[in-house]
């Protein structure tokens, strides 16, 4: 008898030392599959996303080199009018032609000026060391005597580099007089690229690299310039392998780096884009958050044991504490109630200040928006009286008249302000009617002209050749516009190469981009608020994020602000697109 009760207390002894074991055992089976299934999903997952966010950087890097190439290819016909260009020609007097086009060359960033007379010999040049050699046996110049318009050619130098021209002839009188080149800046792309990607190339419709953040590649082909980084061994291929558990598949290998390839199509001559992207960061991520379930998993088994050893001594803690608590409880309840019946006692009091400070508010408020939406036209019309001052003295009457009519524009258009600001209540839609928002957008840099003129910041406006149409007070979202770029203007005033992007872009909403490369925006939340303002004393009120963002409230749309990826803020514009159906049954 006593031995068989020995042999049950031993029994239940062992019981919770296999309970203890199996239960650690099976901690760490699901630690085991949960990492490893973690592993190959998150691989995935962030695979895709960085391809993805590839394919997007290399679409944005594909836009750059059609924007620059379109704002180039204007030039050569513009300066194909030039009269001092043609008078030089005609005359052969070339004595400030050469300073002409270093002067232009400023203006339009372009990477060098030539011009060429009918024989292909150099008469001016912003390079002084190209006056006088000759380039009649170049693609440029016999393409372009050929040629009624401008032409593109991307020459190979000898040194194996490649330089892009555009060039046209110059007539008189239907007389061929020589040719301007105009050679696009392309190469500067490549120090921004270097900067952000792993490596980034451009190559021709032969496959042959044009530009590349590589120098070495250019003038190869794709397959050549990966021939010239040689991979790692296969046994160090397998030990990156084990090291990443698991295989990524890459691409190619850029210095002994694993590497995942985007192709992009440039819809210019055939142009091909490719990017390389590092697996690197993807498997950083993916470490990281196995990192934090191998911990966890060590915390639940740490937790495991200490409760285990502690039960009993916790189960009497936990109901002192408990006892504790609901003790602390019931005095800050009590204390609660106290307080809460002196805040009723002062509640009447508060009401009242709080109405007679809304009814000052809302004064206040009024009075500083007024102020605030006639600033810009009171400053434009100063632009002009001065034109038109300036105009009268050099006896130019008819181009005084069309400043004092742009005046009575802008008178107009500060009492439409106060009409609209006096409504502004009212929130009605009766002035609501179907319009552009190319047209909306290309008023509002008209209004902004007189300051652009007085501050050099690139300005890029990109609109859909299509109609964007919508349905809104044309006045309102103009205002709204020059409102977004004027805080832009302000955003980039310290910075060393100031640009403002409009990007205007149509889907199933009518979306307006604004966007800067200044310092950002430190306090998003309280962007919109009136009255708040980062700028100094004396330079804005905040009003007019706040008084733009109820306009485009009113249009039945949204204002959303936030901060580039790499420098800047970014301020988009989103508005119900007007469809043809809804267009016609208005």
């Amino acid at each position: 008898m006593n031995a068989a009760r020995s042999a049950a207390r031993k029994t239940r002894a062992l019981r919770p030392v296999w309970g203890a074991r199996l239960a650690f055992l099976l901690i760490v089976a699901t630690a085991a599959v949960t990492v490893w299934l973690t592993n190959i999903w998150m691989t995935d997952r962030f695979t895709a996303d960085t391809r993805a966010r590839a394919e997007v950087r290399s679409t944005l890097y594909a836009g750059n080199i059609i924007s620059e190439l379109q704002r180039t290819s204007v030039v050569p016909l513009l300066l194909s009018r030039d009269p001092a260009i043609i008078s030089s020609l005609a005359t052969g007097d070339f004595a400030a032609t050469s300073q002409r086009l270093i002067s232009y060359q400023d203006e339009i960033e372009a990477a060098s000026l030539i011009l060429l007379d009918s024989g292909g010999r150099t008469v001016a040049a912003t390079d002084r060391s190209q006056l006088g050699t000759i380039h009649r046996n170049h693609h440029y110049f016999i393409e372009a005597i050929r040629s009624n318009g401008t032409v593109f050619v991307a020459n190979e130098l000898e040194t194996g580099a490649f330089s892009f021209t555009y060039s046209r002839r110059i007539e008189f009188e239907k007389e061929g007089l020589g040719v301007i080149v105009v050679e696009a800046d392309l190469n500067q792309f490549e120090d921004r690229w270097s900067a952000i990607s792993n490596a980034v190339l451009i190559s021709n419709s032969e496959g042959r690299v044009m530009l590349s953040t590589e120098g070495r590649w250019v003038g190869r082909t794709l397959e050549e310039a990966l021939d010239d980084t040689s991979p790692p061994s296969a046994l160090a291929r397998a030990l990156n392998a084990a090291g990443e558990w698991s295989s990524l598949n890459p691409d190619a290998y850029f210095r002994g780096q694993a590497i995942m390839q985007t192709d992009i199509r440039i819809p210019f001559q055939g142009w091909n884009l490719t990017t390389f992207t590092s697996y690197a960061s993807v498997r950083d991520q993916v470490n990281g958050i196995l990192a934090l379930e191998i911990m966890a998993f060590a915390i639940i088994l740490a937790l495991a044991f200490y409760f285990l050893s502690r039960r009993a001594q916790s189960k009497s803690l936990f109901f002192q504490r408990e006892s504790a608590d609901l003790r602390q409880l019931n005095d800050a309840l009590q204390r609660e109630i106290a307080e809460r019946k002196r805040v009723e006692k002062t509640l009447e009091v508060a009401e009242q200040t709080l109405a007679q400070s809304s009814k000052l508010a809302a004064l206040g408020e009024m009075s500083a928006a007024v102020s605030h939406e006639l600033n810009q036209p009171l400053a434009a019309m100063k632009t002009y009286l001065a034109g038109a001052k300036l105009l009268l003295q050099r006896r130019r009457p008819s181009e005084a008249l069309s400043s004092f009519q742009r005046i009575d524009d802008l008178i107009e258009r500060m009492g439409a302000i106060t009409r609209q600001l006096k409504s502004y209540a009212r929130k009605g839609d009766e002035a609501f009617e179907p319009i552009d928002m190319r047209v909306s957008v290309s008023s509002a840099l008209a209004m902004m002209e007189p300051q652009l003129k007085q501050i050099k910041v690139t300005i890029t406006n990109q609109s859909p050749s299509e109609p964007v149409m919508v349905e809104a007070d044309p006045l309102r979202l103009e205002q709204v516009i020059v409102n977004l770029l004027r805080n832009a203007l302000d955003a980039v005033g310290g910075v060393t190469d100031p640009r403002v992007d409009l990007i205007l872009s149509a889907g199933e909403v009518a979306t307006l981009t604004v966007r800067d490369n200044g310092v950002g925006i430190d306090d998003l939340d309280a962007l919109f608020e009136p009255f708040y303002t980062t700028k100094r004393p004396g330079d804005g009120v905040g009003l007019g994020l706040a008084i733009s963002s109820g306009i485009v409230n009113d249009l039945g749309g949204r204002l959303r602000a936030r901060n580039s990826s790499t420098h800047g803020a970014v301020f988009e514009v989103e508005l119900p697109i007007l469809s043809r159906q809804t267009e016609a049954a208005e």
